[in-house]
């Protein structure tokens, strides 16, 4: 009889008490999640995060003293940081989201998210994805992307340029939100060969994972906001 994998360790940080205990309740109840801390700010999550070594930390961004963005940046730096960080928002078009995915966060869920979406979530990032909508992410990027069009890009274009032409679409198709076996169907392919591509994206880019490829391809230019490649 094969020994069960153990619980996903998630650490919850939110300013606010209802929030904090309603989704320790929520999580709590299923049977491979375990709350294993709370936090009230980004000093305390940190903080956690060293005590407790959780495999998820599902961060507000916005909480007094040390704010979500900064934490989540400060938490996925070192080189050998295996924590995902879920970002809480309220709005699915929340400004500071965008920062949040810049400074290492896996993905956003609304605070208003059933338990299902929130344990599912949860599990996704745990397993190295990113957790990306094709509607919301899109739209988020999309839009920094065309407030941010004139920054200089030619340093990213340089690093799209040792990619493959295979790799170049499935990073496009990435952006887009696109799942590796909706991948996988578009572009003929097997999901593990779909797989093996998005790998050697992130290798060849230097990049933590999914999202940070995605937030990549729309700074520069690869991707338009429409999902287009340039």
């Amino acid at each position: 009889m094969t020994t069960p994998p153990p619980p996903i360790r998630v650490l919850i940080a939110d300013d606010q008490m209802m929030v904090r205990q309603g989704f320790t309740v929520l999580l709590n109840g299923e049977p491979d999640i375990e709350v294993v801390g709370q936090a009230v700010d980004g000093h305390e999550a940190i903080a956690g995060v060293a005590e407790l070594a959780p495999d998820v930390v599902l961060m507000d961004i916005r909480m007094p003293g040390l704010g979500g963005i900064e934490a989540t940046a400060r938490i996925t730096a070192p080189a050998d940081s295996t924590v995902k960080v879920l970002v809480l928002t309220t709005f699915d078009l929340d400004e500071y989201v965008y920062e949040a995915l810049r400074a290492g966060a896996s993905g956003f869920l609304l605070k208003d998210a059933s338990a299902d979406e929130l344990a599912h979530a949860v599990r996704v990032v745990a397993a190295g994805d990113a957790l990306l909508s094709p509607n919301l992410t899109k739209r988020l990027i999309g839009e920094y992307s065309r407030v941010t069009r004139t920054a200089p890009r030619v340093p990213g274009k340089a690093r799209v340029r040792t990619l493959t032409e295979r790799e170049t679409e499935v990073l496009s198709l990435i952006a887009q939100g696109l799942s590796n076996a909706e991948m996988a169907e578009q572009l003929v392919l097997a999901e593990q060969t779909i797989k093996t591509h998005v790998g050697r994206i992130l290798c060849k880019l230097d990049l933590r994972d999914r999202t940070q490829a995605a937030v990549f391809a729309f700074e520069t230019g690869l991707v338009r906001p429409s999902g287009r490649m340039t």
